[in-house]
């Protein structure tokens, strides 16, 4: 009996002890590095599903396998941190924030840096700080987040906003930054769904974009998505919910007030117009009511020891505010890695496919400035339903009877793939070999119904964005369709070794690499066709059309240079060395090969070196109180631009002149319509940027300072020559120069950190000065300035409203100008010799006015915690900008106010005054604004039940309201482009948001 008790108790005993080895209870709490709880932190035993979220007070209780267990601790904002525990069974854990930690990890050309090693000018902004809305335009995700950045958007959903970054910096049309997703270089941005975003790094400085040599001028955006964790799994669901009203009108007369007008002027209306109605045409071509719009992401991520997943699908919707106009969108998203061999080697896998519809607004820019020229007193219909029409008016057309009568789509479907491997070698080295793939495909499809036929092609013209110029559109007969569809793939093979090697007090980081491109752009057709026997089958079957019975239709088979194909080949390479974390040094070369350029130019150098010096790390700063982080920044890099001309650009291309008669007969003619150029060479520009960057009061306040001259050399632009040395008549060819000169300043402050609440705000404020330094060519026979933009609005044939002038910036405004009325009540204006006239000269009588590029951006972002509530307030402002409001010089008509309607405030002109409406001084506004531009308020439930980790509500409110003197719809003009600040009949209406949304995590 004694044995057998003995037996028992080593048993239990034994079974006590293998008990606690097995599983054990741990309680904590997790704090953030000051000190504060953070509620609803994720904690999770390493390597299995076990977890737990912390409550109000950051506290937490977990069983876990056994007393030696590592805990993963993770919350949105801070560094995730792993904790072994060692018996422990009660634990303190702080956590690192992301936004002062000077570890924070940028992700560079072809590798990643910490934050506080960088010599160069890089701006990261993380996924929480983005922009709020349903947005899937990343650069409106950015606007006002990152100090030089200019982004401009659209009220339209189906145009992308416009992306300039630190001034112009090519005449070339193509402005917008180069990006690079997952290391994919020349992703269309499009294709990333914003919940699937971790982080943007946007590299500003030369020295930071000279690793992409060619495609870099214009800056480079570094875009990073999400991975799963080997740690954890989880499900994450997000939805919102928008309704959009227009935010602005323009204020046009109403039938009463337009006929005291004419009664009161001694004018009359037709009986063709005059209907005896009372219609708001803004309004008649807009929904009625509110716009919805809605954005969903569904996404699961996990994984194990070896490898993770990350898989998302979101769905995007959203309406126009006109008519007919939507937008939606499906992005699938894939990223698998894998590690084998004791984790030497990883593979990753990456798939997105993005199927996008545009429901576009056919012929919109005519629809819009139809919607403003109609008068009030013609009604939509007449009494039998029809629509009304005028066409005994030139160019008066139903804006909404156009919208209704016609269709225009297009459909695309665009695919990312890549497949990388990294291998760990001896020494330090890791190799890296990456093969993506992209290819677009779109469909596009537009039908003009019969109804369009009675729209007069001799006057029926295009109203197009500037710097284009009208032209005349004909309908054909019985209905016009055309129809398109077109392929453009990517292949990309980079190959690179990277070293990373300490020797002491010395640290050295290398990479050297190969970089292989091929763009095939354009493969597809295009084809059109009239004379439909129904209209309800719209562009789906061009086969029932016949053109052949309709005298002089040709049929539209595209654009001759439609199909291209590019060739890139690159090598590069970048060393880093770093002495004690002080002393920080980079170089970086690539030499470019690009098939686009002339035969003798054809490879290029875009070299850079950065330097930085880590004051902080000095001696004598060691017993100071008053910076924890200091350094000073300084680099010079060249970089290029292949963007903005295609594969021919270079190339002797002969077509169709036309016909000739001979022989009784008309023959067709061909010779050259494009002047080769041999020497065409890269356009490059340089970038000298000085930064200092720092942190003061324990973290609570930090930023950086930013010194920049960017010069651009070489710009390429289509000349006008002589032609008896290029019969053409043109060439594209370099010629230019161009300077941008500027300060950036960035400021993050942690104002107010107690129990229950806190206060955080971020500025963010740039400035910068562009100027045309240089723009001839040994052939060019228009001495130093082109003028151009020229909207062509009734009776304002040959004015144009800017010009490219030496020592004037892009966007220089060049026009007629106002000097108020004379004695007879006639707008007079100042002559070139300085005499006052009533009869000024297109082009000669013209005047510096200012310019569209603004002095000075500003973004203020406020955040604000109490208990569970969080609240967000972002303003941006833009600042001594001009705008150029065309749209109200062709809306200040008096004299034509019987057939065209015109502005409120034109009211107390004359109709007398023949020269009220003349493109001049008179109608360039001050463009400056501020926006409240986004504002949201949320609330977190932390975890609800035993599946849910993490819920999260909250209210946003897009554009509440924008202080301007503007008296256009908007003062976000279009910034991007070749003709900044031009207002002209095409602006698409802005709206105000109010969203609804909720996160949950699983």
């Amino acid at each position: 009996m004694e044995k057998l008790k003995l037996l028992l108790l080593i048993f239990f005993a034994g079974f006590s002890m293998n008990c606690w080895a097995q599983k054990t209870d741990v309680s904590g709490v997790v704090l953030d590095d000051k000190g504060m709880p953070l509620p609803a932190a994720n904690v999770i035993e390493s390597g299995t599903k076990n977890s737990a979220m912390t409550d109000f007070d950051g506290r937490f209780k977990l069983t876990v396998s056994n007393k030696n267990a590592s805990l993963l601790v993770s919350f949105v904002g801070f560094v995730d941190q792993s904790v072994k525990l060692n018996g422990s069974q009660n634990i303190t854990i702080r956590l690192a924030s992301t936004t002062t930690n000077l570890e924070q990890v940028v992700v560079v050309g072809y590798g990643k840096g910490s934050r506080k090693n960088l010599t160069t000018a890089v701006s990261s902004v993380k996924a929480d700080d983005l922009n709020n809305g349903v947005i899937a335009d990343v650069g409106q995700l950015l606007q006002g987040k990152v100090s030089g950045l200019n982004v401009s958007t659209s009220g339209d959903p189906t145009k992308a906003s416009s992306v300039v970054l630190r001034g112009a910096s090519t005449l070339n049309s193509s402005q917008g930054p180069f990006y690079v997703v997952d290391g994919i270089p020349g992703v269309d941005i499009s294709i990333i769904a914003p919940d699937d975003i971790v982080t943007i790094d946007v590299l500003k400085d030369a020295a930071a974009t000279a690793i992409y040599g060619n495609r870099a001028a214009n800056g480079v955006i570094m875009v990073t998505t999400k991975r799963g964790s080997k740690d954890r799994s989880q499900i994450s669901y997000s939805n919102y919910f928008g309704f959009e009203k227009v935010s602005n009108q323009l204020d046009m007369m109403n039938a009463t007030q337009l006929r005291d007008f004419v009664t009161k002027n001694n004018l009359s209306f037709t009986p063709e117009n005059d209907k005896g109605a009372d219609t708001d045409w803004q309004k008649a071509i807009l929904r009625p009511g509110y716009t919805p719009s809605t954005t969903q992401n569904l996404s699961m991520s996990g994984g194990g020891e070896h490898g993770n997943y990350f898989a998302s699908v979101s769905y995007i919707n959203k309406e126009g505010v006109l008519q007919g106009n939507e937008f939606s969108r499906v992005i699938a998203h894939l990223a698998i890695e894998q590690n084998a061999f004791d984790d030497n080697v990883k593979f990753g896998l990456n798939v997105t496919n993005s199927n996008s519809k545009y429901n576009n607004v056919p012929q919109r820019n005519v629809v819009l400035q139809q919607s403003i020229n109609h008068l009030p007193v013609s009604p939509i219909t007449n009494p039998n339903g029809t629509y009304f029409e005028n066409f005994i008016q030139t160019g008066y057309f139903n804006p909404v009877a156009m919208m209704n009568h016609a269709d225009d789509d297009t459909k695309t479907n665009n695919l990312v793939a890549s497949l990388t491997s990294e291998v760990k070698l001896p020494w330090g080295f890791t190799y890296n070999l990456n093969l993506s793939y992209q290819q677009l495909n779109s469909l596009h499809g537009e039908y003009y119904d019969s109804y369009y036929q009675q729209y007069n092609s001799a006057n029926f013209y295009n109203n197009p964005d500037p710097p284009q110029t009208k032209a005349l559109v004909n309908f054909g007969v019985n209905g016009s369709a055309l129809r398109n569809s077109y392929q453009t793939s990517n292949t990309i093979i980079e190959s690179f070794l990277n070293w990373d090697k300490a020797f002491g007090n010395h640290k050295l980081k290398a990479v050297l690499g190969y970089s292989w491109q091929e763009d095939v752009l354009g493969d597809g057709f295009q084809a059109s066709n009239t004379n439909f026997p129904v209209d309800n089958v719209s562009y789906n079957n061009l086969a029932l059309g016949n053109y052949s019975s309709v005298s002089g239709y040709r049929v539209d088979f595209g654009d001759s240079k439609a199909y291209q194909k590019k060739r890139l080949i690159s090598y590069f390479g970048r060393l880093n060395y770093n002495y004690k974390d002080k002393y920080l040094l980079q170089g970086s070369i690539r030499r470019d090969g690009g098939s686009v350029f002339g035969a003798n130019n054809q490879w290029g150098y875009f070299p850079s070196v950065g330097g930085a010096w880590r004051i902080d790390k000095e001696g004598f700063m060691a017993n100071q109180e008053i910076f924890t982080d200091l350094k000073l920044r300084a680099s010079w890099g060249q970089t290029g631009n292949s963007s903005g001309f295609n594969a021919y650009t270079a190339q002797f291309i002969s077509g169709s002149l036309g016909t000739f008669y001979y022989n009784g007969q008309q023959v067709g003619a061909y010779g050259p319509n494009q002047a080769a150029n041999p020497d065409l060479n890269w356009e490059k520009t340089a970038t000298a940027n000085i930064g200092l960057d720092f942190t003061v009061l324990k973290g609570k306040l930090s930023g950086s300072v930013e010194v920049y001259d960017k010069k651009t050399t070489d710009m390429i632009y289509n000349y006008s020559v002589n032609p008896v040395l290029v019969p053409v008549g043109t060439i594209v060819a370099n010629g230019g120069n161009m300077s941008n000169k500027g300060v950036e300043v960035t400021l993050n402050a942690n104002v107010v950190k107690t129990k229950n609440f806190s206060y955080a705000t971020s500025l963010n404020f740039s400035h910068n000065k562009n100027e045309i330094t240089k723009l001839t060519n040994p052939y060019f026979i228009g001495g130093d300035s082109i003028r151009r933009v020229q909207p062509d609005g009734g009776g304002q044939t040959g004015s144009t409203l800017q010009i490219l002038k030496e020592g004037k910036p892009l966007g220089q405004f060049f026009t007629l100008q106002y000097a108020g009325k004379n004695a007879a009540g006639i707008s007079q204006y100042v002559a070139k010799d300085g005499s006052l006239t009533t009869n000024p000269q297109i082009g000669v009588d013209y005047h510096y006015a200012g310019s569209a590029q603004p002095k000075f951006m500003m973004g203020w972002n406020n955040n604000f915690t109490y208990k569970k509530f969080d609240l967000n307030i972002f303003f941006r402002g833009v600042f001594g900008n001009k705008i150029f409001n065309a749209t109200r010089a062709d809306l200040f008509r008096p004299s034509t106010a019987m057939s065209n309607n015109i502005l409120v405030d034109a009211a107390n002109e004359s109709p007398n005054d023949i020269n009220a409406y003349k493109y001049s001084t008179r109608f360039i506004e001050d463009g400056s604004y501020i926006r409240l531009d986004n504002m949201t308020l949320g609330y977190d439930f932390g975890k609800v039940g035993r599946y849910i980790k993490k819920i999260r509500i909250y209210e946003t409110v897009n554009n509440l309201f924008v202080i301007t003197k503007y008296n256009g719809i908007d003062p976000e003009v279009e910034q991007g482009g070749t003709a900044p600040g031009v207002d002209s009949n095409n602006f698409y209406p802005k709206t105000t948001t109010f969203l609804f949304g909720m996160n949950v995590v699983f």
